[in-house]
């Protein structure tokens, strides 16, 4: 669950805010808060407005031409079927009571919102407004899956793989850290997804394109992104929306908000000049798909970290997601020779994953951070970081493949050479995105 205020109240506010969903029986008379409510139903459209239009664009510009349809429709869809298993089933798994198997799965009883009226209480906002806070982030992860697989599948194969994650990695990685789960009991530090979103979104991208195959051509033959002013439009966009995701995790209108949205705005900045810093040292110049990039590098490592550190810790997040991401765009590609299309993993899982572990350190108040919780080492937390990324990791990687093989063998996942030759703008939804006549 995300929290509000100081690390060293986490895990308490945590427990009292699953506690609270579980049961459903506070109402707005225990302490509703106009000035939260607002900054949480501003923070959901902004989380929404990363995915669409921010994170559509962004992917739109980075693919060829004769495919920035189907991207744009892929996060369209993703974002629709989404919702619509979020009230069915998702968040009832995700922030449900699971009877004897709470510590790892919600169970069914808040399905369809049972159970929640308009004076249903979550902490100080009602329960229909973190409803659709947490929504956006179910929205958000199964979308930057996206940029993995672009201009080789199929459609249903999206719509498919999309639905089964939502309920067998989101569903219990979100119960897990932020639902009242085994990793909540521990104390893991995730302010707002370094390992619900980020480590999900990235172990699962690198599995699905292993399952899936690279794109024709690979590694020899592809084509530079065909529209970089798009990407850069999309980029922005997703920086202004990434406010409403950190800041709006502390649940609240306060100060832990306000240092959220520091920290998340620092960290962005710094990545991006280490990555064309980088880019100049290395080619000659600097790309501005480049440094949107790192920006996004370094949203992605100061996520689970936002509400625990200060500026210092910020701009720690920012250089070393800046370096080691670049690193590893490369790496994936060109060592292991695997097609992350759009480099997910490489941005969104390592550093998440970064971010995620850095925490531990960088929340230490000699360093500007709240503190870790009472009688808590940095040791400690390392080690419960460390047991969160290893078992998100691998309910990440053995349901995703499991998910990709069901998929394969019942919509299928790759669509055919000619398709793809042709492009999936015409071949799967029959429109193109330009008319060049």
């Amino acid at each position: 669950m995300k929290t509000c205020g100081s690390a060293r109240r986490s895990v308490g506010l945590s427990t009292l805010l699953a506690v609270l969903l579980a049961t459903g029986h506070a109402s707005a008379d225990d302490g509703l808060s106009g000035g939260d409510t607002a900054w949480i139903l501003t923070s959901t459209a902004l989380v929404l407005f990363m995915t669409l239009p921010g994170l559509a664009l962004f992917y739109a510009g980075l693919v060829r031409s004769r495919n920035v349809l189907s991207v744009l429709m892929h996060c369209f869809s993703v974002a629709c079927l989404a919702s619509i298993a979020w009230l069915v089933v998702v968040y009832s798994l995700a922030f449900g009571d699971g009877g004897g198997v709470h510590a790892v799965i919600g169970g069914l009883g808040k399905s369809f919102l049972a159970g929640v009226g308009p004076d249903t209480m979550a902490g100080s906002i009602p329960e229909t407004v973190f409803f659709m806070f947490q929504m956006t982030f179910a929205i958000i992860t199964p979308a930057l899956i996206v940029g993995a697989f672009p201009e080789r599948i199929r459609f249903s194969g999206v719509l498919l793989f999309s639905l089964l994650w939502l309920i067998l990695v989101y569903a219990p990685a979100c119960h897990w850290v932020w639902g009242g789960g085994w990793l909540a009991d521990m104390g893991v530090m995730d302010f707002a997804g370094g390992i619900v979103v980020h480590t999900t979104a990235g172990v699962s991208a690198l599995v699905l394109v292993m399952v899936l195959g690279p794109r024709r051509g690979f590694p020899n033959e592809l084509r530079p992104p065909h529209n970089p002013g798009l990407t850069v439009v999309g980029a922005c966009m997703l920086w202004v929306g990434w406010f409403g995701f950190n800041a709006g995790s502390a649940l609240s209108a306060g100060g832990g908000a306000g240092m959220a949205m520091v920290v998340t705005h620092v960290s962005a900045a710094t990545a991006s000049l280490v990555w064309a810093a980088i880019e100049w040292y290395r080619f000659g110049k600097p790309s501005v798909v480049g440094i949107v990039t790192g920006m996004v590098a370094g949203l992605a490592a100061i996520t689970p970290a936002s509400g625990f550190v200060g500026p210092f810790g910020a701009i720690v997040i920012g250089v070393l997601a800046g370096a080691l991401c670049q690193w590893f765009t490369t790496w994936i590609k060109q060592g292991l020779n695997i097609d992350d299309s759009l480099d997910v993993f490489a941005v969104h899982g390592v550093g998440g994953v970064l971010g995620t572990m850095l925490v531990a350190v960088l929340a230490l108040p000699g360093l500007g951070g709240l503190g870790l919780a009472e009688g808590v080492s940095v040791g400690d937390q390392l080690v419960t970081q460390l047991i969160a990324v290893v078992a998100v990791t691998a309910l990440s990687a053995v349901m995703t493949f499991i998910i990709a093989r069901i998929v394969a063998a019942t919509t299928g996942l790759r669509v055919s050479t000619e398709d793809e030759i042709d492009g999936l703008d015409i071949t799967g939804h029959g429109e193109r995105g330009y008319d060049l006549s």
